[in-house]
């Protein structure tokens, strides 16, 4: 397994990054929070996991190696594959998650898109005695630094902060981010959260445009 990998960063784009190692270009999904750390030209670190599939090999990419261990857990839950851990991590970060579960807070579950209260149930009964408590998760007391993370910001922040990572000045972020806050909030009230994926997307067909 590829358990991670460190190099130039190449290329951002909405789903993840390029980041060339030994001269070869390796693609990796990461999630909004991630590649909003990223800058094309500087040097970075990911922790990685390889999902392999009969016609596909895809490399995902995490903040630190805690992340990437729950990204690996998750999906030995019934029914969690990559795309759904990595959604899971997308809305909610490591501490966050093991609280949930451990305190069977179905509805923070319910706000990744996807996962419904029965999924939300499911992930708290086959999880809970092992994903383990949130003094376990060292993301927040870790040292500040490329490879790591805080806390999931709202969406706002974290849509602006990966629009300021693609280049695009603050004022046209902002610009985005207030466009498309009746979409965020159309979201919020029928699903309980935000996908700031879906969003970094929709933002950079309107910036496109203009």
């Amino acid at each position: 397994m590829i358990a991670s990998v460190s190099g130039r960063v190449a290329a951002v784009s909405p789903d993840g990054a390029v980041v060339e190692v030994g001269g070869i270009g390796l693609a990796v999904q990461c999630t909004p929070g991630t590649i909003a750390r990223l800058r094309v030209g500087e040097a970075a670190r990911l922790a990685t996991s390889l999902v392999v599939r009969e016609d596909s090999l895809t490399l995902y990419g995490f903040a630190d190696d805690d992340e990437r261990q729950l990204f690996e857990l998750l999906q030995t839950a019934n029914g969690v594959g990559p795309r759904l851990a990595q959604a899971v991590l997308a809305i909610h970060p490591p501490r966050e998650v093991r609280r949930a579960v451990s305190t069977a807070d179905v509805k923070a579950l319910m706000q990744v898109s996807g996962i419904g209260k029965k999924g939300a149930e499911r992930l708290i009964l086959e999880l809970r005695d092992r994903l383990g408590s949130t003094s376990t998760d060292t993301t927040l007391d870790a040292p500040a630094g490329l490879s790591q993370v805080t806390p999931v910001a709202p969406w706002r922040d974290q849509l602006s902060s990966a629009l300021a990572g693609l280049g695009w000045s603050a004022k046209e972020a902002e610009g985005a981010v207030a466009e498309l806050a009746p979409v965020a909030d159309a979201q919020i009230a029928a699903t309980g959260g935000v996908e700031v994926a879906v969003l970094l997307r929709q933002a950079l067909q309107l910036l496109g445009r203009s």
